[in-house]
């Protein structure tokens, strides 16, 4: 991103180094060992920086990274993190600095070993992580981990584009492999299956805080940092350019040895492009980002860079591009600002709901943009009709004068009371004439209708912001405004609901005598009386309850054109449809599901007194910024509302649980399941073109079949009440259009399924026993307890999974069960040294898959653990403790090789005892599900072979 900076910080290291070496000759070998062992690493990390740059380049802004490189490169500062944390404390004593660290971003800076195609050196990882996070607390600093927890839906299409994007790119890797049996270079490099989800139990197991967000992660990261004075953002993504946060440190510049690297200002760039800091999220979506499409907005970039006048030819397109628009905000939209809204100063159409989105997506709790305040522009001319300035009174300032035709008298005109200037009709640019009533001693503007010829007094709609003439209620003796009714063409008097601030006519209520507010019915034409709905502040229609005779509101059905009685919640001031129950014969709330469209009774949460649909979780406040900040409702009318979210699953205990072990990463999927019914499951290395291998997708949709029925039914034996989940999973033809509609499977456990508070809130003795019976139920291996309970960790968790994909894969033989048996036998006998230093005779397409196979399994392994109350350690199914890519590799190549299961353990004797006794609990659970395992070269001689 930065050869300059890097190279000269490169060059004056060694010029440092020389000049040491001068001073003291018999330290000179150890220095020069030092030297090549900083410039190997150089290389690498630049290597890994250039290919971070190649694919994060479509992370955040589109363009950006790359024009802060080129274009903007002094924006950019070399700092230490020793020194910042030490000035840090100097003006914050006794705060500890802490850096945010956005995970997803790192998880190619983290990832340093050779090896990346076999499955994953997770020994090795997990060293270097421990490195990672020692070299920071050495120096007193303190890291807060944040992990993506969901996609949201705005930025589903980027991640689908993503996904699509990575197909291809693993359909390259694997033709690599078929055509020089080796590993790609590391401009090929794709991160291993699974990499994110145990990089955060890794990071707990090291004793590090670990959050996974409810949303998008940068915006939690960068709200963190914002509200907690943090020291600043480790990533690599450039919307922390536009957050107004934290400063914003990038990860692909990190030298650990050093603590040093590449700070990037965003107070520059913003000089650089002559625009606030509160400009930033405009242009980010002009630009284009994760929710606005590049190119919706791609004739409007091309047309500020026709414009532009500064283009510079030594810049490359996207470069200018980038300064035209700023340079367009600058010059443009800042000479309007406060006077237009955006949507009429840019080519918005209609995508002005998803454009202000996207803009309100970096406003961070607290902060508003100048984008969304608007403000009357200062009405200077008046139009011919001014003649003269008047002294208020009260004011002691000059207010203009009209001439009313009527009286043929001087009237003082309307004053805006923001800025105290006249005030102008904006259709027709003219002032109004005033009148000052004598009760109030305010000036009011006035109207003269064309019938009367009269000058009469007027009032300011609140939401139309018009002018509407007033008449004065006989019996309050107050002004009321009047409308024209379309069918008697008589002006009516109206009545202005406070919420909902829109005159409606009135008709007076033969009983009580009081004017009460009417809307005409399209079909009959005629009027009906009308209440204010507390909730979306609009009148709605009535109708008359026939037992308590009192008028109810009604919901009008959108299928069938229907009203139906509304329910108003007291507390909550929210209407609702209701229904009638057929026993109680009283009014029921309703939900009405927007897929079916059919109603759906709802149910009351005991504890906070809410009327919820079925599953909707009370933990979840979701804080729209178009409610939280006032600011933004004006520009936001027109946007699509935000809807509460509803839960699948309607307990409070249950959901509490699950989303606190969601927020602190100890569980996976387990409440997105619960909580959106929706799932995603990123790219795995398959090999498209090998039809004998199924997806991973295929292989553990069963498992999580039954976890959806665990964690969605009622504690039944039957699944078919339980809502259908949306699944995101990348498999080969999948295009991705839409999600997968998977059904939960209906699980076989002795005694019937057990619900959840049992498996999560119960601590009884017993309790156990019944999760771990849950766990087998999910794989469906309830007949096999006795004997996988037997087996020793770590190893149960791996016969439970090889079990179950043996019984899955018919495809699998014996030598592929040896290897994998094997490989976990010798990793506990193995030093990281020994595997970094373990040499493959060549790379083998179908052992890459079946690595990354595995490696799937264990993640499913989190998901059932989880959803079952965590009835087996979670260490025994972490990667480090039971698998290594290159061991099993190697394995893989032996046992085709046909070698003994003596050699395959390494002459060891009691591996070879343990292997055989895992080998049986294997080969004996898959019997009693009626598959045997045989060796390959049954199959390549169809003859019959050892089967076991």
């Amino acid at each position: 991103m930065k050869p300059g900076k890097k190279r000269t910080a490169c060059f004056c290291f060694v010029a440092v180094t020389w000049a040491t070496v001068q001073q003291s000759h018999h330290q000179l070998f150890s220095l020069l060992t030092k030297l090549a062992r900083c410039l190997c690493w150089f290389l690498l990390i630049r290597a890994q920086t250039l290919m971070i740059l190649s694919r994060s380049s479509v992370m955040g802004v589109r363009g950006l990274q790359g024009f802060v490189g080129s274009t903007c490169p002094h924006i950019c500062t070399v700092v230490n993190f020793k020194e910042l944390a030490e000035h840090h404390r100097n003006q914050h004593p006794g705060c500890t600095p802490t850096i945010v660290v956005d995970a997803m971003c790192c998880l190619r800076y983290w990832y340093t070993p050779e090896s990346w195609i076999c499955g994953g050196q997770w020994r090795e990882y997990f060293s270097s992580l421990r490195d990672f996070v020692k070299t920071f607390t050495t120096v007193g600093i303190k890291l807060i981990f944040f992990f993506d927890g969901m996609v949201e839906q705005e930025k589903r299409d980027e991640w689908v584009k993503r996904r699509l994007k990575n197909n291809r790119e693993i359909s390259r890797i694997f033709h690599y492999i078929k055509s020089h049996k080796e590993q790609p270079g590391r401009n090929m490099f794709f991160i291993p299956s699974g990499l994110a989800i145990f990089t955060r139990f890794a990071l707990k197991a090291l004793g590090q805080e670990t959050l996974c967000s409810l949303q998008e992660a940068d915006y939690e990261v960068a709200s963190y940092g914002f509200q907690n004075n943090c020291l600043g953002i480790l990533g690599e993504d450039t919307d922390y350019l536009i957050y107004d946060t934290c400063p914003y440190f990038s990860i692909g510049d990190l030298c650990l040895e050093s603590l040093s690297t590449v700070m990037l200002c965003r107070k520059k760039l913003c000089e650089s492009l002559n625009i606030n800091v509160a400009d930033l999220p405009l242009l980010a979506c002009l630009l284009g980002n994760d929710i606005i499409p590049e190119g919706m907005f791609e004739s409007f970039r091309y047309k500020c860079l026709s414009s532009y006048t500064s283009v510079k030819e030594n810049f490359d397109k996207k470069g200018n591009i980038i300064l035209a628009v700023a340079d367009h905000i600058s010059k443009v939209l800042h000479s309007h600002q406060g006077e237009k809204k955006l949507e009429d100063m840019l080519p918005l159409g209609p995508n002005k709901a998803l454009f202000y989105k996207g803009v309100a997506s970096y406003l961070l709790p607290g902060q508003k943009s100048p984008w969304f305040f608007q403000k009357p522009k200062s009405l200077i001319s008046l139009g011919k009709q001014v003649v003269s300035m008047s002294s208020d009174p009260e004011c002691k300032q000059g207010v203009p004068m009209c001439i009313d035709y009527g009286s043929q008298q001087g009237l003082p005109m309307c004053t805006d009371p923001e800025s105290n200037q006249g005030f102008t009709d904006p259709e027709s640019n003219q002032g109004f004439p005033m009148c000052t009533p004598p009760k109030s001693n305010q000036g009011i503007p006035m109207c003269t209708p064309p019938e009367s010829k009269q000058a009469v007094p007027m009032c300011t709609d609140p939401e139309s912001k018009q002018e509407v003439p007033m008449c004065t209620d006989p019996e309050s003796k107050q002004e009321v405004p009047m409308c024209t009714e379309p069918e008697s063409k008589q002006e009516v008097p109206m009545c202005t609901p406070p919420e909902s601030r829109q005159g409606v006519p009135m008709c007076t209520d033969p009983e009580s005598r009081q004017g009460v507010p009417v809307c005409t019915d399209p079909e009959s034409r005629q009027g009906v009386p009308m209440c204010t709905d507390p909730e979306s502040r609009q009148g709605v229609s009535m109708c008359t309850d026939p037992e308590s005779k009192q008028g109810v509101p009604m919901y009008t059905d959108p299928e069938f054109k229907q009203g139906i009685p509304m329910y108003t919640d007291p507390e909550f001031k929210q209407g609702v449809p209701m229904c009638t129950d057929s026993k109680s014969k009283q009014g029921i709330p309703i939900y009405i599901d927007p897929e079916s469209k059919q109603g759906v009774p709802m149910c009351t949460d005991p504890e906070i007194k809410q009327k919820l649909p079925p599953g909707a979780d009370p933990e979840f406040k979701l804080e729209a910024l178009m409610c939280t900040n006032p600011a933004i409702k004006e520009d936001l009318v027109n946007m699509e509302p935000e809807v509460k979210q509803v839960t699948l699953v309607s307990d409070p205990d249950i959901l509490k649980v699950a989303r606190a072990d969601h927020v602190q990463a100890e569980s996976y999927l387990v409440y997105n399941i619960m909580s959106s019914g929706e799932i995603e499951c990123s790219n795995t290395l398959e090999d498209a073109l090998d039809q004998a291998l199924p997806s991973q997708a295929f292989v553990y949709r069963p498992v999580r079949q039954r976890v959806y029925s665990l964690l969605l039914g009622d504690g039944g034996d039957g699944a078919g009440t339980c809502p259908t989940v949306k699944e995101w999973f990348v498999y080969s033809g999948n295009p991705l259009r839409h999600p997968d509609l998977v059904r939960p499977l209906q699980m076989n456990i002795p005694g019937g399924t057990p619900n959840l508070k049992l498996l999560w809130l119960n601590q009884e003795p017993g309790t156990q026993a019944r999760r771990v019976e849950a766990l087998l139920g999910c794989f469906d291996l309830s007949s096999s307890r006795e004997e996988l309970q037997a087996v020793e960790n770590p190893f149960r968790a791996l016969c439970c999974l090889l079990t179950y994909l043996f019984v899955q894969v018919d495809t699998l033989c014996l030598e592929d069960l040896h290897a994998f048996i094997a490989q976990a036998l010798c990793l506990q006998g193995k030093s990281t040294v020994q595997l970094v230093d373990l040499q493959l005779d060549y790379i083998d397409s179908r052992a890459v898959q079946l690595g990354s196979l595995l490696v799937r399994g264990l993640t499913t392994l989190v998901l059932v653990n989880s959803a079952c109350g965590f009835p087996w350690r979670t260490s025994d199914f972490m990667p480090w403790n039971v698998f290594d890519g290159k061991l099993f590799h190697q394995k893989y190549l032996q046992s085709e090789k046909g070698y003994a299961v003596e050699a395959l353990v390494e002459h060891n004797r009691s591996r070879l005892t343990r292997f055989h006794a895992l080998k049986s609990v294997v080969c004996k659970a898959c019997a009693k599900e009626n598959r045997r395992i045989v060796s390959r070269q049954h199959w390549r001689s169809h003859q019959p072979g050892p089967e076991f």
